[in-house]
């Protein structure tokens, strides 16, 4: 392996899990500012595992994320 494919497997994206992706909206709903897409914090909590129903609220499925996160 040379320098140069070395260099480029260390920088190149890792693929993120479910966790990280959840520890990242809630750092940004924390942080303030961010405007938040439904469809991406309900896809955070199904890949959690948690089960969204169409009439959940946003600031609801939040809190949700953040108890099992807290469990994490």
């Amino acid at each position: 392996m040379n320098w140069f494919t070395a260099l480029s497997t260390l920088f190149r994206p890792q693929p993120r899990t479910a966790e990280q992706r959840a520890r990242d909206l809630l750092r940004a709903v924390d942080a303030g500012g961010l405007p938040l897409n439904v469809a991406v914090v309900n896809h955070i909590a199904r890949e959690l595992g948690l089960d969204v129903s169409r009439k959940a609220r946003m600031p609801e499925t939040i809190e949700r994320i953040r108890k099992v996160m807290a469990g994490r």
